[in-house]
């Protein structure tokens, strides 16, 4: 039997790396309020926004069931992944710059610095019960940190980096996988949880969950699945 897979996130990197892994996953992005979140500890900061974005897709589509493959919530009960990412420079956690002001600031504390990427990763499995109540199994979450070292670039280049708009779309503030990967010295630990979602992480999960990660290649899959 085909099981759905959810991506609870809007991130164009996690979905790419989840199609290069070669699992297709419906796009079902959260609308979960991150400022209610108030936790000063990165790893379990990140392992609670993930798992709200994921609660957060679960009622969506639970409420929009006609649109989902037949027994989604029932026969199937499908996969629904959740991720965060933050970056933490000094012990201060950082999310997304909200403008290109505190991207440049942001990046004139991170040069010739090391800072700590954690990813969050939450997956539910929900399902009805008779009466049609959701009634999810509990859910899986668990953490990734990459230690990332920036490399000592000038102002000039900080200021040009941000003028490309990319860091104002990522968590840590730089892209590893674009321009940003040019002021990245080195990293310690899964490269490509720094770029959204740890691959080899999510396999460990998928076998917890008692799944086989080659379960979802793309090419043992239904495509009326991929979005």
């Amino acid at each position: 039997m085909v099981v759905p897979f959810v991506l609870a996130s809007a991130s164009p990197a996690r979905r790419r790396l989840l199609a290069m892994a070669g699992i297709s996953a419906m796009v079902y992005p959260s609308d979960f309020d991150e400022s209610q979140i108030q936790i000063t500890d990165p790893a379990k900061l990140v392992q609670v926004l993930a798992e709200g974005k994921a609660r957060s897709t679960m009622q969506s589509l639970f409420s929009r069931q006609s649109e989902l493959p037949s027994g989604f919530f029932s026969t199937t009960p499908g996969l629904i992944l959740g991720c965060d990412s933050i970056l933490a420079i000094d012990g201060e956690i950082h999310g997304k710059p909200k403008d290109s002001d505190e991207a440049i600031a942001r990046w004139k504390k991170m040069r010739g610095n090391v800072g700590e990427l954690f990813t969050g990763h939450a997956f539910l499995q929900p399902y009805t019960t008779v009466q049609g109540a959701l009634m999810p199994y509990p859910p899986l979450v668990q953490t990734q940190m990459t230690r990332v070292y920036f490399a000592d670039i000038s102002d000039r280049q900080i200021e040009a980096y941000v003028e490309t708009k990319e860091p104002l779309s990522c968590a840590g503030c730089f892209a590893l996988e674009g321009r940003g990967g040019l002021f990245v010295e080195k990293i310690e630990g899964c490269h490509t949880n720094v770029i959204g979602l740890s691959l080899p992480l999510l396999r460990q999960m998928l076998s917890a969950l008692g799944y086989d990660v080659t379960d979802f290649w793309q090419d043992k899959t239904d495509n009326r699945f991929l979005v």
